[in-house]
């Protein structure tokens, strides 16, 4: 049994996919008709369902806020094409409290994994002391980085917006970069997607990739078959509607 910590902020990903037949006629503005809607849990609750989506053998324990996010999203069914999101609740987190004996805790699981969409819940300095005393982590962060950070994780994954925002450290070793289809990197060295698929949703592939990734590393403590076996799962979920899992 794999022991696996998941951290970070959680929400619930609500898709409102409908028809539309017409304009409204106060605004140059569609009128959307309700057809079917699909709730999953998403941002690190994604990362959850990805890691339960490719083994039965792990003992998860998840850490996030305990206020409500929800990120509602208007689809037009037949194009797949999303008019508009709308987040709410994020902006009244408050952040996890981590007491310095914690560290034994955090250090007792196999894996860690931090999915920081930094709106407050974790500080730098959480970060610092997550990716300190974890055997093997991973951070999937949106914010701008320091040295330290970095540093603490045994790998961080950033996609190529993320990768701008943090130039200053792109020549360390321990960071993925993620290029959608054209594959992913690590240590100067691309690893392309062996079998692409049409690009469906991107929703949530991050997360997928996240979970392939570090559980494969685990299992292989090899990096080319890591990454490779991280690009198929995140081609296959693109490839669907949604937040999904592979």
């Amino acid at each position: 049994m794999i022991k696996i910590l998941v951290i970070g902020e959680s929400c619930l990903d609500r898709f409102i996919y409908s028809e539309v037949t017409r304009v409204c006629p106060e605004a140059p503005v569609p009128v959307l008709k309700p057809m079917n809607i699909v709730e999953n849990n998403g941002i690190s609750g994604n990362v959850v369902e990805n890691l339960k989506s490719l083994s039965i053998d792990l003992d998860i324990i998840h850490w996030f806020q305990t206020e409500q996010i929800t990120k509602t999203r208007f689809v037009e069914s037949k194009s797949n094409h999303m008019f508009i999101r709308l987040d709410e609740g994020e902006y009244k987190i408050k952040p996890i409290s981590i007491e310095f004996s914690d560290g034994k805790y955090i250090n007792s699981f196999d894996i860690v994994i931090v999915s920081d969409y930094n709106k407050g819940f974790l500080t730098d300095e959480d970060l610092v002391f997550i990716g300190k005393n974890s055997k093997l982590s991973i951070l999937d962060s949106k914010r701008k980085l320091n040295e330290e950070i970095i540093e603490s994780f045994t790998f961080v994954k950033l996609n190529e917006n993320e990768m701008n925002n943090n130039k200053n450290f792109s020549s360390f070793k321990n960071i993925i970069a993620t290029l959608g289809s054209k594959g992913s990197t690590y240590d100067k060295v691309l690893y392309p997607v062996l079998n692409p698929k049409e690009t469906i949703d991107v929703s949530g592939a991050g997360d997928t990739f996240t979970a392939s990734f570090i559980l494969k590393y685990y299992e292989t403590q090899d990096v080319p078959k890591s990454m490779t076996f991280a690009n198929e799962m995140s081609s296959k979920v693109v490839s669907k509607r949604g937040v999904t899992t592979p």
